[in-house]
């Protein structure tokens, strides 16, 4: 059983079962737990949190410490540059910088050497993302 569901039923034991007559205190308390797990089902994150992620514009959520991460998603930094890299003579020679060397040969890289825009919009995402 994940923590998250755990902590659910020890949070609200009146989901469990029902011997008695409901109180409104019952009620409220049975309303907040459903719509607790509605929002976990639907978008994956409880409605304090989807509020503190507004808020912050930050990815947050009880979903990803059950996952064993951070509460909120890590803003992702910008990959290193790829070196340029040509053949010489038997071997591969790289380079970081490849405007300060004259007379390159083709690069033996054969992938794009930045991110998509898809990529990019992914990396720098938030939550809601509009």
């Amino acid at each position: 059983m994940s923590r998250a569901l755990l902590l659910l039923l020890v949070l609200f034991p009146p989901l469990l079962s029902r011997c008695a007559p409901v109180t409104p205190v019952d009620g409220a308390i049975e309303v907040v737990g459903a719509v607790t797990v509605g929002s976990i089902s639907a978008i994956g994150r409880t409605p304090l949190d989807a509020a503190y992620s507004l808020i912050t514009g930050k990815d947050c959520s009880l979903v990803r410490m059950d996952q064993g991460k951070t509460y909120c998603r890590p803003t992702e930094l910008l990959p290193e540059a790829l070196p340029y890299c040509t053949r010489s003579l038997g071997v591969v020679d790289c380079w970081q910088d490849p405007v300060a060397v004259p007379n390159l040969g083709p690069d033996m890289a054969a992938g794009p050497r930045t991110l998509t825009p898809a990529q990019e919009k992914d990396r720098t995402r938030t939550w809601p993302n509009w």
